[in-house]
């Protein structure tokens, strides 16, 4: 068996790896620690499950799964992210990925999530199942961060969490200006006059951690 763990603290990348080879023990296991590398190390070689986090330097990570499931479909993708279900779980499943789980999540449920998705299931929880069901009989929630793009949401992030146009640009790979309209398309579409209230937004629905 064959596994990625990308991941960009040292510490969860060893706590996984370590909860794998208890279940795995003959396991090979390469580890990442940036969004690019990931997707770099995704194309050039098999793999059996790729876990990672959702927040990695480089690279929108719903972008790489994306990109992923285009150049690499037969690997199963399972998201273990610092971030509340209800704001990423749906994002990441749309982009690909075969199940999402939070890092407060028990080792037995990331053992067992790891295993259904070994034998071709996908693993949700009952809560973003529930999401899910949702997103297909309702539409979005009516929060003004569901209707913005993917793109949109990445650099909103980034913006609440205090990153300049010029930072945004150099971590997702984008043209100053491109950012900056972007930017202009977040605030309209949220109803926003400047940074401040995004900021104060994303805080408020714990979009962000600051």
């Amino acid at each position: 068996m064959r596994i990625i763990i990308a991941d960009d603290h040292s510490l969860i990348l060893e706590g996984i790896n370590k909860i794998l080879l208890d279940v795995f023990p003959f396991a090979e296991i390469e580890s990442v620690g940036d969004a690019d590398e990931l997707y770099k190390k995704a194309v050039m070689d098999s793999w059996d499950i790729i876990i990672t986090d959702l927040s990695m330097p480089g690279s929108s990570v719903i972008d790489i799964i994306k990109q992923i499931k285009i150049n690499a479909p037969q690997i199963p993708i399972l998201v273990l992210s610092m971030h509340a279900a209800e704001h990423y779980a749906v994002r990441c499943i749309r982009a690909g990925a075969a199940g999402f789980l939070t890092k407060e999540s028990s080792s037995y449920e990331l053992i067992t999530a790891v295993q259904q998705i070994l034998n071709g299931r996908k693993y949700f929880t009952n809560s973003v199942a529930e999401m899910l069901a949702g997103t297909i009989d309702n539409g979005d929630t009516g929060l003004p961060h569901e209707n913005l793009s993917d793109r949109e949401f990445e650099v909103m992030k980034l913006i609440s969490e205090g990153k300049s146009v010029s930072e945004v640009s150099e971590i997702l790979h984008l043209n100053i200006n491109t950012v900056s309209t972007y930017r202009a398309r977040i605030l309209e579409k949220m109803n926003f006059k400047n940074n401040t209230e995004l900021i104060k937004y994303s805080l408020e629905h714990k979009l962000i951690f600051l």
